[in-house]
């Protein structure tokens, strides 16, 4: 499984290992993913998604149906 966050589409991006002598070197800066379980009160069940935390963050202020549908409005999120 790819580590794409499943609400906000985040994935690892490239950049520059940059060493004390300025020398640099490719790696990645992956994304902080945790899988959590959430109960979404409208459908009356329960979500398994990975999220990243940043959008773990958004779930606590706008809640979790209002991130569902804004992800699926997006295209990220499939059903």
């Amino acid at each position: 499984m790819s580590r794409i966050c499943q609400l906000t589409g985040k994935k690892a991006m490239g950049g520059n290992k940059v060493s004390f002598s300025n020398s640099k070197s490719k790696r990645q800066f992956k994304v902080n993913l945790k899988r959590k379980r959430f109960f979404v009160p409208e459908t009356n069940e329960w979500v398994t998604l990975r999220v990243s935390t940043s959008a773990l963050k958004n779930i606590n202020k706008k809640g979790i149906f209002a991130c569902l549908k804004e992800a699926k409005a997006k295209g990220v999120l499939a059903s």
